[in-house]
């Protein structure tokens, strides 16, 4: 089990537990990277509008805010450490999500949080064939914990 600090910035009902987190986050470095699952540091926090705003303009400098976004962590040269870096999910974009695509909300969360944990873990998306790997691991790996393929209805 990897070691996950769960944050809650802000009180809303219905939020994912930080067990479920837990077996989300776990999932992915399981089928990903299963030598990282007892070892790996992360952070996952769950966010108001407000504090998603400022996160994605002040540091993708994109305007209002996105479902998820992931830090990184960038540790200095020649030291090696099992921090991964942070999660955060903006949960009302999350929630407006789910009622627009007409996804269960937990079954949205989850997706979120592994595309973030597989960010953190050097995956991306802006090529077509990287995206294209990336979106077939969220598949798998959400599949794994039983829910459904999320770009089905897409």
């Amino acid at each position: 089990m990897s070691e996950l600090d769960v944050q809650y910035g802000l009180a809303a009902p219905g939020l994912p537990d930080a067990e479920q987190i837990q077996t989300w986050v776990d999932a992915v470095l399981q089928q990903v990277k299963p030598e990282l699952l007892t070892v790996a540091q992360l952070t996952v926090r769950l966010v108001d509008l407000p504090e998603g705003i400022e996160l994605n303009e002040t540091w993708r400098h994109k305007s209002g805010a996105t479902n998820v976004l992931s830090f990184p962590f960038e540790a200095p040269p020649g030291i090696e450490l099992p921090l991964l870096g942070d999660v955060i999910i903006c949960v009302p974009v999350i929630r407006r999500e789910a009622e627009e695509q007409e996804k269960a909300e937990v079954a949205h969360c989850a997706h979120m949080v592994v595309h973030g944990v597989l960010h953190l873990l050097g995956y991306d998306h802006l090529e077509i064939e990287a995206a294209d790997f990336m979106e077939n691991m969220e598949i798998q790996i959400l599949h794994h914990l039983g829910y459904p393929n999320p770009y089905q209805s897409l």
